[in-house]
């Protein structure tokens, strides 16, 4: 079981007839034993048509099933898998195409366009190979077997960076780190064969492929997969599923908590929330549920930090290292004392060694570590507590602002479901905060939201030094966000400056 390709064997010998896959809205699965079928044809398929180990197959499967058979398919068989997001263009999957010198794409778009490399398709209700369109014709392609040993090659997946503050890069993870990475979430999670876990998250993230797929398949566990969140009858249909636990992220569940106290149904265990600390409402909202908060990036094969399950989450804390290291560190790259903020590094077996194409190599040590752009501190017990990005401090007239501190006041307001500082360049001090907030009821009037502000403003100055308290609240219906949800702070920074040149 030490390579993705085993993992599966061993499931589909050990529970040939068990679910791993069901699809949320329909009564389509895919079992274990069908998981190893499909997956050896997809590898039938990409030997026969001349793609070797190593090859790189751009996934562009909006099907949730199809995309993860696909997928694992792709690594299981030593080559690299680039899944992309299938809302994007033909256009977009072709840049994909190019970066990564794609040999071939499989897609389950009705009309791909045109292109020079092998086009797979998958079987809309299966996820098996369908026809094969584009190089060479099947029949007349030689297999390339040169590359074929008695050790089957070691796969890998090319994923793409959030981009909530800048262009993505593209990182490539072996399926070493992969399944290191999925082992030690299965093991936090306590996961068994009898859990079922629910995702309605990108699959062509890091999150969903690793929280979801990968620490299902260590666990021997079930999966339902959504093509999306869908707020409306969200509780009944985990509770039609019998879902033991859901992997989220902020965005989904300060949704959920418009609605009050949770229903969550009999039987879930826990609720795992990726990326960053809750907001004050949101806990309040899920505080009869287990939680697991954790933090992550694409950069260390999704989960680097998470708060143990059945242990209270402390405020503002996304949780204690696990399966690696991460060190507070000041400009100058020393490691900084308890309670002192600085960039956080991390090390471990699951982090990159690189990006893809020798990109950003000045983010690396010589001893392994890595830069992970995102500022935070450790209490005395190693808990970890974010304070924002490096690319967000605000330096206003030589005094730092951390977003994440003025966020915090703003969200102890219970109107309040999000809220994001950013700077607002100034003739004087160069640059001042700014806050936008998200209210957590979005039917307000305009004379209730000019009020909300103001409160805003008053407890800010309360609670906050004078250079720390934003020039200005706006109160906003949503943000620019990631496919995950995150906001995008480089383009809401751009909304202010458009808007201040209107």
């Amino acid at each position: 079981m030490d390579t993705l390709a085993g993992l599966i064997a061993t499931r589909s010998t050990e529970a040939p007839s068990a679910h791993y896959l069901e699809d949320a809205r329909s009564e389509r699965v895919i079992t274990f034993a069908a998981l190893a079928s499909r997956t050896a044809e997809w590898a039938d398929v990409f030997d026969d048509r001349g793609l070797s180990a190593g090859a790189t197959v751009v996934l562009d499967v909006r099907d949730p099933l199809s995309f993860a058979v696909a997928h694992l398919a792709v690594v299981a068989s030593g080559r690299r898998s680039v899944p992309v997001n299938p809302q994007g263009t033909w256009s977009e999957t072709l840049k994909s195409v190019d970066l990564g010198s794609s040999e071939a794409v499989i897609t389950d778009r009705d009309e791909p366009g045109e292109t020079d490399v092998v086009v797979l398709r998958p079987e809309a209700s299966t996820g098996s190979p369908a026809e094969a369109t584009g190089a060479q014709d099947r029949e007349s392609r030689t297999p390339d077997t040169s590359s074929k040993t008695e050790t089957a090659p070691s796969g890998s997946v090319i994923l793409f960076t959030s981009g909530s503050t800048g262009q993505p890069k593209g990182v490539e993870l072996t399926e070493a780190q992969l399944l290191f990475v999925a082992r030690a979430i299965a093991e936090h999670n306590a996961l068994t064969s009898a859990d079922r876990g629910f995702n309605s998250l990108p699959l062509f993230h890091v999150n969903a492929e690793v929280v979801g797929l990968l620490s299902t398949l260590v666990a021997g566990a079930t999966l339902v997969l959504d093509d999306r969140f869908h707020r409306t009858g969200f509780w009944e249909l985990l509770a039609e599923r019998r879902i033991t636990w859901l992997n989220a992220v902020p965005a989904i569940l300060a949704v959920l908590a418009k609605s009050g106290p949770a229903q969550a149904p009999e039987g879930l265990r826990f609720v795992r929330s990726a990326s960053s600390a809750l907001p004050e409402a949101v806990r309040t909202a899920f505080a009869h549920v287990p939680m697991i908060i954790s933090y992550g990036m694409t950069e260390g094969a999704s989960q680097i930090t998470a708060t143990p399950l059945g242990v209270e989450p402390r405020p503002g804390s996304v949780g204690l290292p696990v399966g690696g290291e991460v060190e507070p560190r000041d400009a100058e790259g020393r490691a900084l004392p308890v309670g002192e903020i600085g960039e956080l590094w991390i090390r471990g077996p699951g982090v990159v060694k690189g990006y893809f194409q020798g990109r950003a190599a000045e983010r690396f040590d010589a001893d392994g570590w890595l830069r992970t752009g995102d500022l935070g501190h450790l209490d005395a017990d190693g808990w970890v507590y974010l304070a924002g990005r490096t690319d967000d401090v605000i330096n206003r007239g030589g005094e730092k602002v951390y977003p994440a501190e003025v966020e915090d006041v703003l969200l102890e307001d219970a109107r309040v479901r999000e809220a994001v500082v950013v700077a607002r360049p100034d003739d004087v001090l160069g640059f001042v905060p700014v806050a936008y907030v998200i209210p957590a009821d979005l039917s307000l009037p305009d004379d209730v939201r000019a009020s909300l502000s103001t409160d805003l403003g008053k407890r800010c100055e309360a609670e906050l030094p004078r250079f720390k308290r934003p020039m200005e609240i706006t109160v906003v219906d949503d943000l620019p966000r990631t496919p995950t949800g995150k906001v995008q702070r480089n383009k809401t920074r751009q909304m202010l400056a458009e808007a201040a040149g209107a």
